[in-house]
């Protein structure tokens, strides 16, 4: 049975760089094919007909070069991995987005080739983390986290997830490594009370923590009962999700949270959860769609 590949995108950047040796860790360690694609427009800018006149083009051959090499260092890291490459004459959001549809994940970096480096995540990867139909990846934080040396994967449980897609991918992570899985639910008590939210009597903090709490073993109760090989240490935390979230994660291996995407007047859109870890956390973050 053909097993769907890790897909990388690649650009010959060094964050793109990064990304192929994560990747490859990430295939060893779940016994996964790698697909590495180099996309770029260059028929477009230059003329399909004008390129088949000349042969190979420039940009064709800066491709070949690029993708090439990414695909040796990708097989010297993990010998054991079958490795491919691919050179796609398109839009780079576009094929990728293609390539989600028959992807066990995509990962890309944090930024591309000729962006600027004080940005805080590519284009590319923001556009992909949105619409993807698989869990994405997007390779950021320092040295420690990248080798995976905290042992730990971070999972971040919303409304939403009661063994949800993001759930059983975070306990996979933390199985295939075996590492600890922290999980997290952030609460907040509401300054006063209106249609959505009441103030009960007595403790309301400790009503709000409450339910908190109840979220967490909802979400986990059937992946935990699964999986019971996984360390699991699961907190509630009073404040934002973001913040929690951002801080928790300079001790961890990766971040796991679920795609909270939304319509908007430019198509969808991460929710602000997903948008800032991407932008702010210390390790590598994985966006889970509900229907990865």
């Amino acid at each position: 049975m053909m097993q769907s590949p890790l897909v990388v995108g690649v650009d010959g950047s060094e964050s793109s760089l990064r990304a192929t040796d994560w990747a490859a860790d990430e295939a060893a360690r779940h016994g996964l094919p790698l697909r590495l694609i180099y996309a770029t427009r260059w028929e477009l800018y230059e003329g399909a007909a004008l390129a088949a006149s000349l042969g190979r083009s420039d940009t064709r051959v800066l491709g070949e070069n690029i993708i090439g090499m990414a695909g040796e260092r990708a097989q010297l890291r993990a010998p054991d991995v079958k490795v491919t490459t691919d050179v796609l004459p398109e839009d780079t959001v576009k094929a990728l987005l293609r390539e989600s549809r028959r992807a066990t994940a995509l990962i890309t970096g944090s930024r591309g080739r000729g962006e600027i480096t004080g940005l805080l995540l590519g284009s590319v990867s923001l556009a992909l983390a949105a619409r993807a139909h698989c869990p994405v990846i997007v390779v950021r934080g320092d040295d420690a986290a990248l080798a995976g040396s905290h042992g730990r994967v971070l999972l971040g449980v919303g409304d939403a997830d009661v063994d949800s897609a993001a759930v059983r991918f975070a306990f996979r992570e933390a199985k295939a490594r075996g590492c600890t899985l922290s999980v997290v639910r952030a609460w907040r008590r509401p300054s006063h009370e209106s249609a959505d939210h009441f103030l009960p009597e007595g403790d309301p903090a400790r009503y709000y923590e409450v339910r908190a709490e109840t979220v967490l073993d909802e979400a986990l109760a059937a992946a935990a009962r699964d999986n019971p090989d996984v360390l699991l240490q699961a907190t509630t935390a009073e404040g934002s999700a973001r913040k929690a979230l951002v801080d928790l994660s300079a001790a961890a291996d990766l971040l796991v949270v679920g795609a909270r995407r939304r319509e908007g007047q430019f198509g969808l859109q991460l929710g602000r959860v997903g948008h800032t870890v991407l932008h702010h956390a210390a390790c590598p973050v994985a966006v889970v769609p509900k229907s990865a």
